[in-house]
C-alpha cells in the first residue's frame, strides 16, 4: 500500500488545477485590444491635437493703413537689414523683429536671443498720423484706447512693412536707421 498523501499536500494539488484550469480559460478567450490605458492616452493625444490645431489657426492681429497700398515690399529679415543697411535705404520692406517701447523708445530688435537688443543695434519705428493702422475689418486703431487698454505691442514679436530711412536714427540718434510709413504691424 502507497504512502497517504498528507491533507496539505491534497491541497496544494487541488490549488495547482485549479489555476490550471482558470489559465486555460484566461487563454481561451480573448482579450479586448484596446485597455482603458490605451483609450485614456488616445482620448489625451485627440485633445491635445485639437488645442494644437486651434492654436495654429488662431488669427493674428493685423493692423494696416491705406498708405503705400501699389508698393510692393521687400519680404526680408532683420538680420540681413542690419547685416546690409546700406543696400535698404530707402527701400520699403517686411521684417520681423521684436518690438520694444518705452519712454522715448520705440524700435524693431532682432527677435534673436543671441543677439545685443540695444538701440545701436535696432531700427527706430516711426510711426506717422499720415499712415493710421486699423485693424483689418474694424475701424479700430492700433494706438486707440480700448476697454483692455492700448494694443499691447511691446517685447513681441511683430511683422513690420515699412521703408527704410538711414538718415533718421530716431531719438538722441541713437539708432541705425528708422522705418517709416509703417503700413503693416502683424502682431
Amino acid at each position: 500500500m502507497g504512502v497517504p498523501i498528507p491533507q496539505v499536500d491534497q491541497h496544494v494539488k487541488e490549488q495547482k488545477d485549479s489555476f490550471l484550469k482558470k489559465a486555460i480559460i484566461v487563454m481561451v478567450i480573448p482579450r479586448p485590444k484596446h485597455s482603458r490605458f490605451h483609450f485614456r492616452q488616445t482620448a489625451f493625444l485627440l485633445i491635445i491635437g485639437i488645442v494644437l490645431l486651434q492654436s495654429c489657426s488662431h488669427n493674428k492681429n493685423v493692423y494696416k493703413s491705406n498708405c503705400d497700398v501699389d508698393i510692393v515690399f521687400k519680404h526680408t529679415t532683420f538680420k540681413q537689414i542690419m547685416d546690409s543697411l546700406a543696400d535698404y535705404d530707402h527701400q520699403y520692406v517686411e521684417v520681423s523683429g521684436e518690438y520694444k517701447e518705452d519712454k522715448e523708445r520705440s524700435a524693431l530688435v532682432s527677435d534673436s536671443l543671441l543677439t545685443d537688443h540695444s538701440n545701436k543695434n535696432a531700427l527706430w519705428v516711426n510711426f506717422s498720423q499720415d499712415c493710421p493702422l486699423y485693424l483689418s475689418g474694424t475701424h479700430t486703431g492700433l494706438f486707440e484706447y480700448s476697454n483692455d487698454g492700448f494694443t499691447p505691442m511691446k517685447n513681441k514679436v511683430i511683422t513690420i512693412r515699412g521703408k527704410i530711412n538711414l538718415n533718421n536714427k530716431g531719438y538722441l540718434k541713437q539708432y541705425k536707421g528708422s522705418i517709416e510709413r509703417v503700413s503693416l504691424i502683424r502682431l
